[in-house]
Formats: structure tokens, C-alpha cells, sequence
């Protein structure tokens, strides 16, 4: 089965590093200092993550709807 999945990347510059984090799968987070990196990480991580879980835990998995740009003005 194929499962699709959105990470949440930033950039830490003081470690120079890139991180990403998948909203809904416990521990799935890595980093790496390329993008090319951080995307095979990324796809390690969550196949190990999937490996450890039941059918039915997979069939709860959280559903990505989209982003919300919100602007405070402070």
C-alpha cells in the first residue's frame, strides 16, 4: 500500500541544517544539511515508523487538508 505524507520543513541556521517533521506520525522527525538528504531521511523515517505499527493504527493516520497563512500585526 502506498501512503502519502506532508512534512513540515524549516531551515535552522545557526546549525546549519534542515528539519523535518511529519505532523501526525509519532517520530518521524530528521534532519540533514542538503534537501536531497533531508527527502531520503525523510522517507526512511517514515517507512520505519509504518513498519512498527498495526493495520489499524495505520488506517487512523491523520488526513493532510492543507495550510493556513495567518498574519498578527503586534
Amino acid at each position: 500500500m502506498i501512503y502519502n505524507f506532508t512534512a513540515e520543513i524549516i531551515k535552522d541556521n545557526e546549525l546549519n541544517q534542515y528539519i523535518g517533521i511529519v505532523p501526525g506520525l509519532h517520530g518521524a522527525h530528521t534532519q540533514a544539511p542538503t534537501l536531497d538528504e533531508l527527502y531520503r531521511n525523510l522517507k526512511e523515517v517514515i517507512e520505519l515508523c509504518l513498519l512498527e505499527m498495526t493495520d489499524d493504527e495505520k488506517k487512523e493516520l491523520p488526513q493532510f487538508i492543507g495550510t493556513q497563512n495567518i498574519s498578527v500585526a503586534v
